[in-house]
């Protein structure tokens, strides 16, 4: 095997064990509420099963071997020699923390984590030898445990040039013979007249194996197999065959060189009339449907195809533009279908750049369990709404901002068991982490039921930080939007949890980087909800051009709720800065006015757009709407980096640059009173 392909295989193999990661540890979590769910016992022991075999396909001896005496308590478990006790949970737990470091240093350079791999080894032998002797206790239970075994015939033949990528065929009918009892035959296929080539695998096995596995978990034996190889798994029939001796006296002796097809298995089935054979065709065909329901596909392969899909798109534009401005009836339809089919494209490869949030939800319920642990609280983290997509760049970069508040919540929302019970409440807390779709966006939600925070205190740290005057008149929501001041913290001692205010404005920058917006409601004694609104994609939007004065702009068309036409004199000089749509007033922007342009050039009739932002609706007045125009989205250069309103730039059909607006943070902006002084 080259250093490319090795370096492919480990790539392959890094990416599957942080699924397996993330399954094992949702799946211990989840049985510590339910122990003795055989579904979920039987889960992880197929995933750390298949972490050991990953393991041992690149060649990582250190992580096979340490796993293997781990498999070998669940392989107990599942069996039902011995119950899944917290304390197997724990160690589970430390073990795959420990096995994250094993993959990346092998050789266990540090200290630290070299005694930790003594501790935890020392820690499985001990539960394995607790383990036999509650199954001498318990020893009448076992026989509960046999009615689910079936027989299966596999056939395994690898192409002949297995042995070039460092692979081991003998490895994978070691592990059929590991998940039950098995009737190994080996056929070696090389004609007498051929020249032997000692690098090529001219062997083929046939094997009659009887488990209680489910077929799905004889299939994943050959997960990591090529195409070219040729694999089958059928089944044979219900029960143990190989327990019948009349199955074994008929069939041929292992050493000989007597056809042992499937059909020949069910020839000899059917001579031995006291065995039922059970149809296997059903079986066959849904192995069939799934293994072409999905594929994998590189993340860096999206992230090209998202680019080629943008630049697609421009180009398109410029078309556009051109057949508009020069008339021609066919090149018009010509660019009319062309944009059909990039909408269409574009459409189609976000949908493949989207994750279920759950993904990362996934990852909080092990940092909830060992932090509440750390702080003496107990915490009830409830999820919801994990099937909601997002553009997977967005769940990467939200994690921290997540994990940061959930930290929070833990640390200063959520009471002591003692705090709680004094003041009435469930001496368990809640912390709820959820999200939803609402028009365009998502919104994902922390909400604890913990004290909540103390409006009036941080009045007066601001005060007496100097970020406010006394004389600063703040609403409840203004007060609250001072904890995303940089270095503002209300903890009165720094843990290693939290307290030395370098969070909260991380998470707001992290959160508007995302073209995102956070807010804060808190209700003092009753807890904390903080909401962060995220927009699906930050790649492609649809968009609506305006111009004002000689200058193109777009508003992302999601927050777009009505347009208007109205005279420029009837309320620019409003001194409430309102005006008034459909017999209803409204706060209204100017961006002549806040881009500071002369009145003079102004025209006399405006547009107004009234948008939304969260609960509130406020109109922006252009000069003029363009009309609909999808913006691939571009950073901005050094010039705009400071300024907020704008969150990012498109180029346009006839090449020149227009800027994003961030309407949500012009709107914050303007309406806000607060003279900060650290801003």
């Amino acid at each position: 095997m080259n250093a490319n392909d090795l370096i492919q295989l480990r790539n392959i193999f890094m990416e599957e064990a942080g699924e397996l990661f993330e399954k094992i540890e949702k799946s211990l979590l989840a049985a510590e509420k339910s122990p003795e769910d055989p579904s979920l016992i039987a889960a992880l022991f197929r995933s750390i099963h298949t972490l050991k075999g990953s393991s041992g396909m690149i060649g990582s001896k250190k992580v096979t071997d340490f796993i293997h005496n781990l498999e070998s308590i669940y392989d107990k478990v599942r069996s039902g020699m011995i119950p899944l006790t917290k304390e197997i949970i724990d160690c589970t737990l430390q073990c795959m923390d420990h096995v994250k470091v094993l993959i990346l240093t092998p050789e266990l350079k540090d200290a630290k984590d070299l005694k930790n791999d003594q501790e935890l080894t020392q820690r499985i032998n001990e539960i394995l030898i607790d383990s036999a002797k509650w199954t001498q206790d318990q020893q009448p239970a076992q026989s509960k445990v046999q009615s689910a075994l079936h027989t299966y015939y596999v056939y395994f033949k690898p192409n002949e040039n297995f042995f070039k990528d460092g692979s081991n065929p003998l490895l994978l009918v070691e592990e059929l013979t590991e998940i039950g009892e098995t009737m190994v035959y080996a056929r070696v296929d090389l004609d007498v007249s051929s020249e032997y080539d000692p690098t090529k695998c001219y062997t083929s096995w046939q094997v009659i194996l009887a488990t209680d596995e489910p077929m799905s978990n004889i299939n994943e034996t050959f997960i990591f197999t090529q195409e070219s190889d040729i694999k089958e798994v059928k089944h044979l029939a219900a029960g143990n065959l190989l327990a019948n001796q009349n199955f074994i006296e008929h069939m041929p002796a292992m050493y000989s060189s007597e056809d042992v097809s499937y059909e020949r298995v069910q020839s000899i089935i059917k001579e031995i009339e006291n065995i039922k054979v059970e149809d296997s065709t059903p079986e066959v065909k849904s192995s069939k449907v799934e293994s072409i329901s999905s594929i994998r596909v590189a993340a860096t392969k999206l992230d090209e195809l998202m680019n080629q899909v943008s630049e697609l798109i421009t180009s398109q534009a410029a078309l556009s533009l051109y057949a508009k401005n020069n008339f021609d009836p066919t090149l018009e339809a010509i660019s009319d279908n062309m944009e059909k089919i990039a909408r269409q494209l574009r459409d189609t490869a976000f949908d493949m750049t989207l994750l279920e949030i759950e993904n990362l939800f996934a990852r909080f319920h092990r940092s909830v369990r060992d932090i509440s642990a750390t702080l003496g609280k107990a915490v009830n983290f409830i999820t919801e709404g994990g099937d909601t997509e997002l553009d997977k760049t967005i769940i990467d970069n939200l994690a921290d901002p997540l994990m940061h508040l959930i930290r929070n919540s833990l640390d200063h929302g959520i009471e002591t068991q003692e705090i709680r019970a004094q003041r009435g409440k469930p001496e368990k807390g809640t912390i709820l982490l959820k999200s939803y779709y609402s028009g365009a966006k998502v919104y994902v939600q922390i909400k604890d039921d913990g004290k909540g925070i103390d409006i009036e205190k941080i009045k007066q740290k601001a005060i007496s930080n100097g970020l406010i005057k006394k004389t600063d008149v703040l609403s409840d929501k203004e007060a609250l939007n001072l904890i995303f001041v940089p270095g503002f913290s209300m903890a009165k001692n720094v843990t290693d949890i939290s307290g030395r205010g370098v969070g909260m404005d991380v998470v707001k920058k992290n959160v508007l980087d995302l073209r995102g917006d956070i807010s804060v409601e808190s209700s003092l004694g009753e807890g904390t909800t903080i909401t962060i609104g995220l927009p699906l994609t930050l790649s492609v939007i649809d968009g609506l051009q305006v111009k004002v004065h000689d200058t193109d702009y777009i508003i992302p068309l999601s927050s777009v709720e009505k347009c208007y036409e109205l005279k420029r004199a009837s309320f620019v000089n409003d001194f409430n800065q309102v005006v008034t749509l459909d017999d209803e007033q409204f706060p209204y922007i100017d961006l002549r006015g806040e881009f500071q342009l002369p009145e003079e050039s102004a025209p006399l009739l405006n547009s107004i757009i009234l948008v939304k932002d969260h609960d509130r609706e406020v109109g922006f007045c252009v000069d003029e709407i363009v009309g609909e125009y999808q913006a691939v989205l571009k950073p901005v250069g050094k010039y705009y980096r400071n300024q907020e309103f704008v969150s990012g730039a498109t180029i346009l059909g006839d090449g020149k640059i227009a800027l994003v607006l961030d309407t949500n943070n012009l709107i914050s902006k303007k309406h806000s009173n607060l003279k900060l002084a650290a801003s």
